[in-house]
């Protein structure tokens, strides 16, 4: 009957009967009707959901009120927290330390020095601050440390002179009378210190305590030699490779057996020309078959590249010969194939592979392979090919060299993953811009220039070039003047043909470079610029560009441009060159290394021309300016 009763009532009545009744006798009968659960549920239930939140205009309590504001309750302060002093730790058993995690840059055990270095740095320059905040937004180099630094150039130090050197007697001659001709008092870069010794296996300095346990020398040698632009990098791996080469031809019998049938033979024909007669007679065992491949990403660096090689061959007798696209096929089929063979291939990765793909046995017998400019051969655009020669190599070669100027990061990951053991050769000022570059920048925004780049271009182009102009006409020689030869780089291909075109409006000798231009063409072009011989304009020639100038049709006699993209940054000796204009913000440190790197080489002084516009990072230009200034490398 209860519980007839009980469930008769309308959940709605129970609810209002059960805020009503507040009596004690009604309560208790109620929950002995067993209500007491459904009146906590329902009133506890009910009240969150309409009981509303603390109003904004509330009045103060008036407890409160009455006593004054140092003694409420709301403003007493609670006691600090003790400070522990010095030595506050000394009685704990436990240590009290955070633990974070290592990330993944810090627990890669791939890198070559284990992470130490890097985490060495990263903590002493929190500590100095972050000075270089945008260049560490758009890091691109691999970081060395500055004590890894510090140690290369005392071990520099001990190297005076070639003739500390492991070289054979001619190789030694040759590098003084051919190589480094007409220079005088010389001595090796620091490149040059490193690398020739580590690659003839030669050691300097002091020997280690213990004697070292025997070891099995490796069948292959892998090396990376980084140094800055214009530092003697071709030299400072081709002199032990050419030594290599001859201490190997002196041991291949099969070439001095060749060489004596030669002999024979040009006794036997004395009197006629080699030329009339070598087709008919027996090839030579490396017809088609180089021991040395040097591959370079340009034309321009397989004809600079084989020139250095051409001033050892005359004097160690070893024949080079290059492949480019320059050349007709006709000829470099006969520079590979002939019958006096070849010793030394300098080539472009993609012609290279080209011809190896159609006969692989080209490739069987070479021992050094050097990629040269590797940032740049390592990258998207070259590496399929350079990994297929690389691969088609392996299984001959004793010694594999890379070369650059910068290491950037992705070039790390593949070393890293590739050669984890690769023996690295760097300089002590590698990723810095030497400090007899200097660096001005022009603000495009502010006037006369109005974000008219090309008129910014152009003017500084006339004030280098009248400046040259004024103080020889004021000298003692006021005959012929030499020629200011200039570089101006942009970001974009189609850029340059248009900075080229007017230019040449104002009255300047510009010519455009760019990757759609012919081989023949980009080495006509280069030409001026590589050659360290000095242009002159004759004085006839500058008295009438100055009064065309002053009739209203501006000359500009004393100067000659190239506006280029990097094809022209990467390697090419450009001794003659003393300005670089940076049309274009670089958009990476590397591409400022590499363009300012044109000028300022071997040793001499240049200067550097940056034009910012008003979208243009000038945080980037003040901190690169800044680096330069301090002697410091670019992050």
């Amino acid at each position: 009957m209860l519980r007839t009763t009980r469930e008769s009532v309308c959940l709605i009545c129970r609810s209002a009967a059960t805020s009503t009744r507040t009596s004690a006798g009604l309560e208790k009968s109620w929950i002995g009707l067993g209500g007491g659960t459904g009146r906590r549920a329902f009133a506890t239930r009910g009240d969150r959901e309409r009981r509303p939140g603390p109003a904004r205009m509330v009045l103060s309590d008036r407890s409160q009120v009455a006593r004054p504001p140092s003694t409420r309750d709301d403003n007493v302060r609670k006691p600090r927290p003790a400070v522990d002093g010095p030595f506050a730790a000394m009685n704990r058993t436990t240590a009290n330390i955070k633990f974070r995690p290592p990330t993944i840059v810090e627990t890669r055990s791939d890198r070559p020095d284990g992470g130490r270095d890097r985490d060495r740095d990263r903590k002493s320059h929190d500590k100095k601050g972050n000075r270089f905040k945008a260049l560490n937004m758009q890091r691109s180099l691999t970081s060395i440390s500055y004590g890894q630094r510090s140690s290369t150039k005392l071990k520099i130090q001990t190297v005076e002179s070639f003739d500390q050197f492991d070289l054979l007697p001619d190789l030694k001659a040759a590098v003084a009378s051919e190589a480094l001709k007409g220079m005088v008092d010389v001595k090796p870069t620091p490149v040059q210190r490193l690398a020739i010794p580590a690659l003839l296996g030669q050691s300097f300095g002091p020997k280690p305590r213990r004697k070292a346990a025997p070891v099995e020398v490796p069948r292959r040698q892998e090396f990376l030699l980084a140094a800055e632009t214009g530092s003697g990098k071709t030299l400072a791996y081709m002199t032990p490779i050419v030594n290599a080469l001859k201490i190997a031809e002196a041991e291949d019998e099969a070439v001095q057996a060749y060489e004596k049938r030669l002999a024979e033979e040009k006794v036997i024909r004395e009197g006629q020309p080699l030329s009339a007669w070598i087709e008919t007679f027996e090839p030579h065992p490396n017809t088609g078959r180089p021991r040395v491949v040097v591959l370079v990403p340009t034309a321009e660096l397989v004809d600079q590249v084989a020139a250095v090689a051409k001033a050892f061959a005359h004097v160690m007798r070893f024949k080079v010969r290059p492949l480019s696209a320059s050349y007709s096929p006709l000829k470099n089929h006969r520079n590979l194939f002939s019958n006096l063979g070849v010793d030394m291939i300098v080539s472009t990765p993609h012609l290279l592979a080209t011809v190896a793909g159609s006969d692989p046995y080209i490739l069987s017998r070479v021992s050094h392979l050097v990629i040269d400019e590797a940032d740049s051969l390592l990258d998207r655009s070259f590496s399929p090919e350079t990994i297929k020669i690389v691969d088609r190599t392996m299984p001959s070669l004793r010694q594999l060299v890379l070369c650059s100027a910068t290491i950037p990061r992705r070039l790390d990951n593949f070393l890293a993953e590739r050669f984890p053991d690769i023996d690295r050769i760097t300089t002590p000022n590698l990723h810095a811009i030497p400090r007899r570059v200097q660096l001005g920048v022009i603000d495009v925004s502010k006037d006369p220039y109005r974000n008219n780049k090309n008129l910014a271009c152009a003017d500084a182009i006339w004030t280098i070039g009248k400046e040259a102009a004024d103080h020889e006409m004021h000298g003692a020689d006021k005959g012929d003047s030499d020629v200011k030869r200039i570089m101006v780089f942009v970001n974009e291909r189609e850029t340059t043909q248009e900075v080229a075109e007017y230019l040449v409006s104002k009255g300047i000798d510009a010519v455009a470079l760019h990757r759609d231009t012919s081989a023949q063409r980009q080495s006509e072009a280069l030409a001026a610029f590589t050659s360290n011989e000095p242009m002159k304009v004759s004085g006839e020639d500058m008295v009438a560009a100055k009064a065309a100038t002053a009739a209203g049709k501006r000359h500009l006699a004393n100067t000659k441009v190239i506006v280029a993209t990097d094809l022209a940054s990467r390697g090419i000796d450009t001794l003659a060159v003393r300005h670089v204009v940076l049309y274009d913000v670089p958009h990476t440190t590397i591409d400022f290394i590499h363009r300012l790197g044109r000028a300022g080489r071997m040793g001499r002084r240049g200067r550097g021309i940056v034009l910012v516009g008003r979208d243009d990072r000038r945080d980037i230009v003040a901190e690169v300016k800044q680096s330069m200034f301090m002697g410091q490398a670019l992050v």
